[in-house]
């Protein structure tokens, strides 16, 4: 019974490829006559735990993302990073080739769930549905690629394929600047990315998504007797933070595409908070005006201008003290935003010819808004950029995540159909 899902699929799919091509029309059959041994490597990767900071574990799924990919004909490299990032590190795997367009194909190895979660493994929920740690976000679309491409090469049509592979180690929690060098100068040689996030369903792709960075208020006043607050100990600390949180959300809470979360708020007589474990501790008393109040937040946005509006209204808004205390507010970089341009849109045009020529149904830009930052954003700025094209499903980021395994061969056919397009 293991397979009996994807042999139905690949009957009551069949009508979809009769469209098109001799040459495409043999791909799509081969993703049909691979799905057994796809959904059994998907099973494999899925119950491995690569949470960010289980270096062990990224570097597990990555070697057998590689051997795989080895196996098509890539030059495979693991790129290391420096070892005050706390991260495993990066698979890169490429193929040089004289025709088309030179693809840049994105992914990651990492899961939000580290290894002190409860594993939950991969599981067939029903006939249109599996469940399991990272079987959308990010590994269900990790496998399409690889879908793909083998299903290419079993056609012989990736040999003047040039195409980058670039599964980073650390999508979900981020090394940084420095973790992205390598990923944005491989970039910088190829025309066109497409990313492999969570698809939301077969009819929408994501042309656009916000970026994301943080930020931190600190709030310090006068502290004594609690009897004194509004006189001349003035308002207190954590007064004070309250007026700055309320006022961010009161001028900027209603603008497009903005969000800014203050995910950790703590005051007292003092404060103290550690980076490494995101813990803070604070010590006060009902009857001591609070000395000091500590925010972290995130703000996103999709474009930089619109990052740098809110910024600027923000530390105006923190400048406006209540008397007898002082605010300051810094700001973190972390992921850009993917602007929406027309080039994108360009590039959405070819995938929905494709995906009606294939019977499949139009495909329409995504709200940017519905997504949030990821790895496609580094490098948007450079070329045309398709996200969301991995495997469709729902709860990402929660015990709770499934994938659509009637839509998944779909998934697979179409991209392997979209990237022989783009490179013959």
């Amino acid at each position: 019974m293991k397979h009996i899902l994807f042999s139905l699929l690949m009957v009551t799919s069949g009508a979809f490829a009769q469209s098109l091509p001799k040459t495409e029309a043999g791909v799509v059959a081969t993703v049909k006559k691979q799905m057994p041994e796809t959904e059994a490597f998907l099973e494999k990767v899925v119950n491995i735990n690569s949470g960010s900071l289980n270096k062990e574990g990224v570097r597990t799924v990555g070697k057998l993302m590689s051997d795989e990919l080895g196996k098509l004909g890539f030059k495979t490299e693991w790129i290391t990073l420096p070892d005050s990032l706390n991260r495993a590190g990066h698979l890169v795997a490429t193929r040089q080739g004289k025709k088309g367009k030179k693809l840049f194909l994105i992914g990651h190895l990492d899961t939000v769930f580290e290894k002190s979660l409860p594993m939950e493994p991969f599981t067939r929920v029903n006939d249109s549905t599996a469940s399991g740690q990272g079987v959308n976000d990010i590994k269900g679309g990790d496998v399409l690629v690889i879908a793909a491409l083998k299903a290419l090469n079993d056609q012989k049509l990736l040999d003047d394929a040039s195409i980058t592979v670039y599964f980073t180690g650390d999508e979900e929690s981020g090394g940084g600047a420095a973790s992205r060098i390598d990923f944005v100068e491989r970039a910088k040689k190829c025309d066109i990315a497409l990313a492999f996030e969570t698809a939301q369903g077969l009819h929408s792709v994501t042309t656009g998504r916000r970026g994301s960075s943080s930020w931190t208020l600190n709030v310090k006043a006068r502290t004594g007797h609690s009897s004194r607050i509004f006189s001349d100990l003035g308002y207190g600390a954590i007064y004070e933070a309250v007026r700055i949180l309320n006022e961010f959300r009161r001028t900027l809470g209603q603008e497009q595409y903005l969000t800014f979360n203050p995910g950790l708020i703590v005051g007292g007589s003092e404060v103290h908070y550690d980076d490494k474990t995101a813990k803070a501790e604070t010590i006060g008393k009902t009857n001591i005006v609070a000395g000091t109040a500590l925010v972290k937040g995130d703000l996103r946005f999709l474009t930089e201008a619109q990052k740098e509006s809110a910024r600027t209204h923000m530390r105006e808004i923190v400048d406006k003290s209540l008397p007898l205390t002082k605010a300051t507010i810094s700001f973190s970089d972390g992921i850009p935003g993917m602007e929406p341009s027309a080039a994108n849109d360009d590039l959405r045009k070819q995938l929905d010819k494709l995906s009606r020529d294939m019977g499949i149904g139009p495909v329409q830009a995504g709200d940017p808004g519905s997504r949030g930052a990821g790895d496609v954003s580094f490098v948007a700025q450079y070329m045309p950029c398709l996200d969301g094209l991995g495997a469709s499903g729902k709860g990402a980021h929660s015990i709770e995540e499934t994938m659509n395994t009637k839509e998944y061969p779909l998934l697979i056919q179409r991209t392997a159909l979209f990237i022989y397009r783009l490179t013959r």
